[in-house]
C-alpha cells in the first residue's frame, strides 16, 4: 500500500489553526467553569460573600466563548475534506474524535449551560456583596456541584480527543 501525502498548504494550515483554537479556547472555557463552580460551591456552603469577579463570570448572558466548541467539528470535518484522500470519515481516529465531540456537547447542552443559566437567575435574585449564603443556596450548590462534574469531565474528553487527533491511532 502506499503511503498517502500529507496534507499542506496554506489553506490546509489556517484551518487546522482554526480548529486547533477552537479546542484551545474549549478547554480554557471548560476549565474556567469547573473553577469558577467550585469555588462558588466553596463560597455557598461557607456563607462568605461572593467577590466581583465571581459574580462577574455569573452575569446574565450567553457563554459566547464557550460554544466556541461547535468550531471543532466544523473545521475539523473542513480538514479531512481538504486532506485529499489523506483522512476520510471512516478512519477511526476521525470516528472516535466525533464521538467525543458528541459526549462534550451533551454535557454541555444538557448539564453545564443549563446550571449556568440557573446559577445566573438566582444570582439576579440576590443582593451582591452581601455577606451570608442567598436564600436560593441549596439548589445553586447543587447547580454548581452540577456544573463542576461536567466542566471536569468534558475536560477529560476534550483533552482525550486531543491525544486521538494527535496519534492518529
Amino acid at each position: 500500500m502506499a503511503a498517502v501525502h500529507q496534507p499542506d498548504g496554506a489553506a490546509f494550515d489556517i484551518v487546522l489553526l482554526g480548529h486547533v483554537a477552537c479546542v484551545a479556547v474549549g478547554l480554557v472555557t471548560t476549565t474556567a467553569a469547573a473553577a469558577s463552580s467550585s469555588r462558588l460551591r466553596r463560597l455557598l456552603r461557607s456563607g462568605a460573600a461572593l467577590p466581583g469577579p465571581l459574580l462577574r463570570y455569573f452575569r446574565p448572558g450567553v457563554n459566547w466563548a464557550g460554544r466556541t466548541i461547535y468550531g471543532i467539528p466544523v473545521f475539523g470535518l473542513a480538514l479531512v475534506g481538504m486532506s485529499q484522500g489523506a483522512y476520510a470519515l471512516r478512519d477511526g481516529w476521525v470516528l472516535t474524535g466525533l464521538a467525543v465531540f458528541a459526549s462534550v456537547v451533551l454535557l454541555a447542552e444538557g448539564v453545564l449551560w443549563p446550571a449556568e443559566r440557573r446559577i445566573q437567575l438566582a444570582l439576579l435574585e440576590t443582593v451582591p456583596g452581601v455577606s451570608g449564603p442567598p436564600e436560593a443556596a441549596t439548589p445553586m450548590e447543587r447547580d454548581a456541584g452540577s456544573m463542576n462534574r461536567a466542566a471536569t469531565i468534558m475536560l477529560a474528553l476534550l483533552v482525550l480527543a486531543t491525544v486521538v487527533m494527535v496519534a492518529q491511532p
